[in-house]
C-alpha cells in the first residue's frame, strides 16, 4: 500500500477514533458540580408576609372567610397557613375529677368504656398532629373527648371532629381547638352515637383539610 495513502487512512481512523475515546472515558477523570435550590418551602417563605396575610385572614367574619377561601389560590392558601404555624398556643385543663370514671363504672358498667387512639398526621409533610385521643364517661353522665399530650400544626380556624371517617363526610362538630398544643377537654354532645363516630379529627373549616387524625378503640 502506498504510504501517503496509508497515512491518509491513519489520520482518518484518528480523527475519528481518539475524540470517541475522549468522550467515553472523560467521565471518569472529570467532575461537575450543581448547587440547585430547594422547592420552595415554610422555610422560604417571607414569615412577616406570611403573618400579615394570617391576621388579614382570620380577622374577617366566619362568613367573610369562607367567601374568601373559595375564591384563594393554592399559594394564597398555603400562606395563610404558613402565617398560622407560626403561631402556637398551649393550654392544659385539668384531669377529671378523681373517682369520676370508677363511680361512673358502678353506676353503668355497660357504657363506661374509655376509648382511646393515637394521633397521626396528615401525611402531606405540612400538617402534622400527635398525642392521645379519650373518649371518656363521667360519673354525672356526661362524655368528654380529651387530647392529652397534644401537639399539632396551628392553622386558621381549626376544629375539633367526631367522624366516621378521615375525609369529614359524617361528623360531629365539638368546638374550636382551644390551643394546638396541651391537654383539653370538649364535652361530647348528649345522645352521640360513639360507636358510628370512630375517628377523631383535627380539621380546617375554612380549607377543609385535615391536620391528623385518631382511630379509637377499647
Amino acid at each position: 500500500m502506498n504510504k501517503k495513502v496509508l497515512i491518509v487512512i491513519i489520520i482518518v481512523v484518528a480523527t475519528v477514533v481518539i475524540p470517541f475515546g475522549i468522550y467515553t472515558i472523560s467521565p471518569l477523570f472529570t467532575s461537575n458540580t450543581v448547587n440547585e435550590p430547594l422547592p420552595t418551602t415554610a422555610a422560604d417563605v417571607n414569615k412577616t408576609a406570611a403573618s400579615q396575610d394570617y391576621q388579614k385572614f382570620v380577622s374577617m367574619n366566619d362568613q367573610d372567610r369562607i367567601n374568601a377561601a373559595k375564591q384563594m389560590s393554592q399559594k394564597e392558601k398555603n400562606m395563610v397557613m404558613i402565617g398560622a404555624a407560626l403561631i402556637n398556643t398551649t393550654t392544659n385543663e385539668n384531669t377529671l375529677v378523681p373517682g369520676a370514671i370508677k363511680q361512673q363504672e358502678q353506676n353503668n358498667p355497660t357504657s363506661a368504656k374509655i376509648r382511646t387512639g393515637s394521633f397521626v398526621g396528615a401525611g402531606d409533610g405540612f400538617h402534622n398532629a400527635e398525642g392521645l385521643a379519650k373518649i371518656i364517661p363521667l360519673a354525672e353522665g356526661s362524655t368528654i373527648l380529651r387530647l392529652e399530650n397534644f401537639k399539632s400544626t396551628n392553622g386558621p380556624n381549626v376544629h375539633v371532629y367526631l367522624s366516621t371517617d378521615k375525609t369529614a363526610s359524617n361528623f360531629v362538630d365539638l368546638g374550636r381547638l382551644k390551643a394546638n398544643n396541651g391537654n383539653q377537654n370538649y364535652i361530647i354532645p348528649n345522645g352521640t352515637d360513639l360507636a358510628k363516630y370512630s375517628s377523631v379529627l383535627i380539621w380546617c373549616k375554612d380549607f377543609s383539610v385535615l391536620f391528623g387524625s385518631a382511630e379509637l378503640s377499647t
